[in-house]
């Protein structure tokens, strides 16, 4: 029997979440458009308080906030890779006031380990502008026997691997390269990428694959080595790791995000926030903040997001499908 508990569980607690909602105050959706803003903001977050998620969402509320002249709050709503936080915005009234910070892989990799019914769309939020992007990396302990991905393929060993959790970007780059090089894996899902790394230190497992800031404290210290990166090109930050597609490998893979509000937000309310986002951007104070958490920026469009986030999902369905990997959850 397909273990549907967890994501049934998330689907009760948002319609939960909305239902309380409903029961507060009622938002006044005859106030005048023209007035936007006039109260406080929130930007909801579905992954925890200081991770790569909650670290951009707080830097695009500290700018918004001047220039939009209101507080923005930033709430942490974390569980089942954001679609608690998202299910909970998207089922607000569209007027602007509430906000997520969206992580593509809810939208291109947990359909893979959902059922259809359980899906998170883009078809239900209105995209206002893209942000940056956060490469994955595949990582050993220093003192194993791979120092390149290379000499883990010709080993021929079973290995250990752990990553950020079910339906997560880097279950899906680490499945997909494993099974495309024919390496026998025993896959361990961590809640989040700092403990996958700490596994792989302790050496309960023999690989990581995280997003490249999490590891790079490692990386630096040398305590990790870093195998490949499964971006379209080098990390800027890691220039010297091959990619994925170097070595010969179709994995893609990286974590994209992107503010959104619920679907039916005026368009000229979208354009007061995606105003106030491109002046946060164009920022020093921002720029630096992305060098210091190695993200490579993709400031793109709403319409651009969710043409790029569609072709990934479309990308990786074939893919999984071409490699038959079952990446756990409901979908078979």
């Amino acid at each position: 029997m397909r273990n549907r508990t967890s994501w049934i569980a998330v689907s009760a607690a948002a319609l939960v979440t909305v239902a309380l909602t409903g029961c507060g105050t009622v938002l006044n959706n005859s106030a005048d458009e023209e007035d936007f803003p006039s109260d406080t903001i929130t930007l909801t977050v579905g992954q925890g308080a200081g991770g790569s998620t909650d670290l951009i969402a707080r830097e695009i509320a500290r700018g918004t906030s001047g220039a939009l002249g209101v507080p923005v709050n930033v709430e942490n709503s974390p569980g089942a890779n954001g679609a608690i936080a998202t299910l909970n915005v998207m089922q607000q009234e569209p007027t602007g006031y509430e906000l997520v910070l969206l992580n593509a892989s809810l939208l291109t990799v947990t359909p893979l380990v959902v059922s259809e019914d359980e899906e998170v769309s883009l078809d239900d939020l209105d995209v206002i502008m893209g942000l940056s992007q956060d490469d994955y990396i595949m990582v050993a302990d220093s003192n194993s026997d791979y120092s390149t991905f290379d000499e883990l393929v010709a080993s021929g060993d079973r290995v250990s691997t752990a990553t950020p959790g079910i339906g997560t970007a880097g279950q899906l780059a680490q499945t997909l390269v494993t099974s495309e090089a024919g390496v026998d894996v025993n896959d361990i899902p961590y809640d989040s990428g700092g403990p996958a790394i700490t596994a792989v230190m302790g050496g309960h497992v023999d690989l990581a694959t995280v997003q490249v800031g999490e590891a790079m404290p490692q990386i630096e210290a040398g305590t990790v080595e870093p195998l490949l990166v499964f971006s379209d090109d080098r990390n800027e930050f890691l220039p010297d790791v091959p990619t994925a597609a170097e070595e010969g490998y179709t994995v893609p893979v990286a974590q994209y995000r992107a503010v959104a509000a619920p679907k039916g937000t005026p368009e000229s309310v979208q354009q007061e926030l995606r105003a106030a986002i491109e002046e946060t951007l164009e920022t020093e104070e921002y720029r630096e903040f992305n060098e210091n958490n190695y993200l490579t920026p993709v400031e793109i469009s709403g319409d651009e997001v969710e043409e790029q986030w569609n072709e990934m999902a479309a990308l990786y369905e074939e893919l999984v499908e071409q490699n038959e990997i079952h990446l756990g959850g409901d979908r078979e």
